[in-house]
């Protein structure tokens, strides 16, 4: 019998593939425009961690017997809705896109769709997503810790990002000129 979760899990490591996808074309893009890649170092701990948070979604829910359990739908709405939230995020950033911090010399900051509101839609998403995902099968051990360790990761990974994109005048102009979005400082 196959089971929500089991439908629900495929779909998302799915989409996390063609996310890799996508991020490698973009990858080579943005090297032809001559990108160079910042916080490579903390990028393999980034992938670590999102494969580790789905092992450990996996091993929970299976070990608490819900794998087979229906979805608890209000996590679960949320969780959909973060994936709304994904897909506007790629849309505004197409090609610009990426799981790896490329800066492309001027470039101009993404200031369309989600953009408008908050400095990094992206980061958001994924918070939501680890969160309620684990949530919605009653996994709390997995939607605590790695809640946890993904703030952790991301107050870095952020922290490198805003300051690689500051050596560029046009964010770096853009950033000081819209302190009201929610912001890491």
């Amino acid at each position: 019998m196959v089971s929500w979760f089991s439908i629900i899990i495929t779909l998302v490591i799915f989409q996390r593939l063609v996310e890799l996808w996508i991020a490698r074309c973009n990858t080579r893009l943005a090297k032809a425009k001559g990108g160079y890649e910042v916080g490579r170092e903390h990028y393999p701990v980034l992938v670590f961690l999102h494969g580790a948070f789905f092992a450990s979604l996996l091993t929970e829910t299976i070990l608490a017997g819900k794998y087979h359990a229906p979805p608890v739908v209000l996590f679960l709405l949320v969780f959909l809705l973060a994936q709304l939230l994904r897909v506007w995020v790629l849309l505004s950033l197409g090609k610009m896109w990426n799981t790896r911090l490329i800066i492309v010399p001027n470039s101009k900051p993404v200031t369309s769709g989600p953009y408008r509101f908050l400095k990094h839609p992206n980061y958001l998403v994924v918070m939501i997503e680890f969160v309620t995902l684990p949530l919605s099968f009653g996994a709390w051990c997995t939607a605590f810790v790695f809640s946890i360790l993904n703030f952790l990761v991301l107050q870095q990974r952020i922290k490198v990002e805003e300051a690689a994109l500051k050596e560029l005048p046009a964010f770096y102009d853009y950033f000081n000129s819209h302190k009201s979005r929610l912001k890491h400082e």
